[in-house]
């Protein structure tokens, strides 16, 4: 660089390759790869020898699993060339590259046509606002009609998706902007700069057709793409998106970014922080671009490189590094969990830190350790993921593991809006929160948000509740699954001048959540697929009448082959109904499906009474809350809990914005302080001998008089923890999950034997 700004054609480019399985993406990467000098002969799939696919797995399987990345040059522009996954199981490698690229381009095979998951992918495509080219292979094969299968863009894409194979109509172009429109009438063409914008902004869809075996049209889409591909801009200023965790041959651990900013350097120390927000600093110990399978290394990392480094332990797939921002959490999330069963001799506790490399490198697999039933459990998107799950596992660590069926992961949410209360005062601690719990459309996640004005709280506590807030999967209270599509907002807080410390704002706002949620009308969501299923139009009575079985709701039209159903199916009753279709008709019928969010259950009573769970019997997640009365810990249920409360914000009276919270004149606490002044106003000064006996204190059962003998249990909290297996197996993933645990044990003590 010379200094000067880089023009459009100077700046490098990140092309992200996205299809639905078998669609013809793999050949498509090894023929631009060729066409672009990089490959002097385009491998085969079917052959096992493509450039991308080089992991042992993928040539047996003939799928991709693992993104892989390639760099090229072609009319001065450097570009760098993701290849991402096809197969369903494997959408989360997929749509963790989406946040570095500059645009994508969606592959669609002539001969299928737009099939369930190539919906899923331009719905992600949309969400991360990526500009589209979209490539029509495999049109040399025999039932490929162009027309046909533009007019099926146009219709369940997107009808701005142009044919770009030769020079569009200027008019045609027009219409698919405003900005374009008014250029063309003002100037009666259309020039590249405008119709490069129009892509950036998602307005225009350029589309080419082709063969990729063949090599048919590569040229044309090579030419095109990189003339209308947005311009990216970097800045000054470090700035990095990791997207990738992995290992390579000799294990070690590479961090796989792009750089929108700056350089990074070997042997340059480098500031982040991990998932628990802890600040570190690590010196980068190398740096390497890849080639497929080839790993170089390299001095420098330039604004627009995608490479790898070595030397950062606690970096994770979507950190934002510098000044880039984290990325969004992922859309595509697995439905179903899966006990890991590990072979005779080797030790949960020895597994699981192996595990969790494997789940830094697949985010979503969320390994588990259950310390009450004392199993491992991950999250999977299917059949195919476990099988390659326990290759993995196998090759990197020599065991040779099992899986169980599968549990269909269930999500809660609310029907209505309700207040949630919290409060945790044993001796010496005081905190109080009142949240808010709102139910949010189907998709929305959770959201966080303050109505507590600064005055009644200060902000620095208002910030510790919302981390507290998003630090944990909270669970709802129908079978202990993790809440979603609901806003918590904190209504207000109370904290003590002394004696309010950190963890006592987290328990009160753990219980605060939980106590709203019992006291909500609670919904219990099933991850739903959306399907698409042709058969021979003798099958289509069975196929109706079996959907109509599995709960679905579809319609159905006359497609090329038969009968043509599109719909919405609970995951839990459509599961294994790829292998009847194929039965039933005799491998004519075609069926493809996808995970599509998450729906009201359609048998919540029969799903409940299956899973048994009792939220209150559930410590780790506690709804009840714990007041200081008679100088004592003592703890009030959950339906109580309200009338003991300190603040009240007036929600239930006026749904608008509460006012600032007020003291309520309840049973509550105060320091020994404020007590000794009202006795002293009532009674005159109070003399306090050197010696007093035992208080003799009367059960109002008995009448018989009992001397009061207060016990004191002293626990080492430390050694305690590392001596209880319990505790211990919690310590090892989070030490405050551990201290969090020994505490709610020690309150249970105390409210069973009244010691101190």
């Amino acid at each position: 660089m010379d200094g000067r700004e880089a023009g459009p054609a100077e700046r490098p480019l990140c092309l992200g390759v996205l299809a639905h399985v078998d669609a013809g993406k793999t050949t498509l990467c090894e023929a631009l790869l060729h066409r672009a000098g990089v490959l002097n002969t385009p491998g085969r799939v079917d052959h096992g020898d493509t450039a991308l696919d080089t992991h042992a797995l993928e040539r047996r399987r003939g799928i991709t699993i693992f993104s892989a990345q390639a760099a090229f040059s072609r009319a001065g522009r450097r570009v760098t060339l993701l290849d991402t996954p096809g197969h369903v199981d494997f959408s989360g490698e997929m749509e963790r590259t989406l946040a570095v690229l500059d645009c994508a381009v969606l592959v669609i095979s002539g001969t299928d046509g737009v099939q369930a998951h190539t919906e899923t992918l331009w719905e992600l495509l949309r969400a991360y606002r990526l500009p589209v080219f979209l490539f029509v292979t495999k049109m040399d094969l025999p039932g490929a009609e162009r027309e046909a299968v533009l007019g099926q863009l146009r219709e369940r894409l997107d009808e701005r998706v142009m044919d770009f194979t030769g020079p569009p109509p200027a008019e045609e172009l027009a219409m698919c902007d405003e900005a374009l429109l008014d250029r063309y009438l003002a100037e009666g063409t259309l020039t590249e700069s405008a119709l490069r914008a129009a892509v950036a902004r998602r307005r225009l869809y350029p589309c080419w057709f082709g063969s990729g075996l063949r090599l048919e049209g590569i040229d044309g889409f090579l030419d095109g793409a990189l003339r209308y591909a947005p311009a990216p801009d970097f800045g000054e200023a470090f700035g990095a998106r990791v997207f990738k965790i992995s290992r390579d041959a000799g294990g070690r651990r590479l961090t796989h970014l792009r750089l929108t900013g700056g350089t990074l350097r070997v042997r340059q120390p480098l500031r982040y922080a991990d998932r628990d927000g802890a600040e570190l600093e690590e010196k980068l110990t190398g740096l390497l671009l890849s080639q497929g399978a080839k790993l170089r290394p390299a001095e420098e990392l330039s604004p627009g490189d995608v490479g790898a480094v070595l030397g950062l332990s606690r970096s994770w797939a979507g950190q934002g590094l510098g000044t880039e921002a984290d990325a969004p959490l992922p859309l595509l999330a697995p439905a179903l969990r899966y006990r890991l069963s590990l072979p005779e001799g080797v030790d949960a506790a020895q597994a699981l830190p192996l595990l969790r490399q494997l789940e830094e490198e697949e985010p979503l697999l969320r390994v588990s350790w259950s310390a009450r039933s004392r199993e491992l459990s991950v999250q999977l998107m299917g059949r195919v993921q476990i099988e390659v799950l326990k290759s993995l596992i196998a090759e990197r660590f020599g065991w040779e593991v099992q899986v169980d069926a599968g549990q269909i992961l269930y999500r809660e949410t609310i029907a209505a809006p309700v207040e949630g209360c919290g409060h945790y005062e044993p001796l010496r601690h005081y905190a109080e929160v009142h949240l808010l719990l709102e139910p949010l459309p189907p998709g929305s996640g959770v959201e966080l948000d303050t109505r507590c004005p600064t005055d009644a709280l200060e902000l620095n506590w208002q910030r510790l509740i919302l981390t507290h807030l998003a630090e944990k999967r909270h669970l709802g209270v129908l079978t202990g699954s993790p809440i979603t599509d609901l806003r918590i907002s904190l209504l207000a807080g109370r904290a003590h001048e002394k004696h309010t410390e950190g963890g006592d704002f987290r328990q009160a706002t753990y219980r605060a959540v939980r106590q709203g949620l019992m006291k909500a009308q609670s919904v219990l969501l099933e991850p739903v697929y959306r399907f698409t299923l042709e058969v021979p139009p003798a099958q289509t009575g069975r196929a109706i009448s079996d959907l109509r079985t599995m709960h679905a709701r579809f319609d159905c039209e006359n497609g090329e082959h038969g009968a043509l159903l599109r719909g919405i199916c609970p995951v839990d009753t459509m599961r294994a109904y790829a292998a009847q279709v194929a039965a039933y008709t005799g491998g004519r019928g075609r069926f493809s499906c996808q995970v599509s969010g998450y729906q009201p259950c359609h048998d919540t009573a029969k799903v409940v009474a299956a899973l048994g769970y009792d939220p209150e019997a559930d410590l780790d997640n506690s709804p009840d809350s714990v007041f200081c009365a008679h100088g004592a810990a003592t703890l009030v249920k959950w339906d109580k809990a309200d009338a003991w409360m300190h603040l009240d914000t007036g929600y239930g009276r006026d749904r608008s914005a509460p006012p600032a919270p007020r003291l309520r004149m309840r049973p509550a606490s105060i320091d020994e302080a404020e007590l000794e002044a009202i006795m002293e106003r009532e009674f005159g000064p109070i003399r306090r001998p050197m010696y007093t006996r035992p208080a003799a204190q009367r059960t109002e059962e008995t009448g018989v008089m009992l001397r009061t003998r207060r016990e004191t249990l002293v626990v080492d909290g430390y050694n305690l923890i590392f001596s209880w297996d319990e505790l211990r197996a919690l310590a090892e993933g989070s030490l405050d999950s551990a201290r969090s645990r020994l505490t709610e044990i020690l309150i249970s003590y105390h409210g069973f034997t009244g010691s101190d």
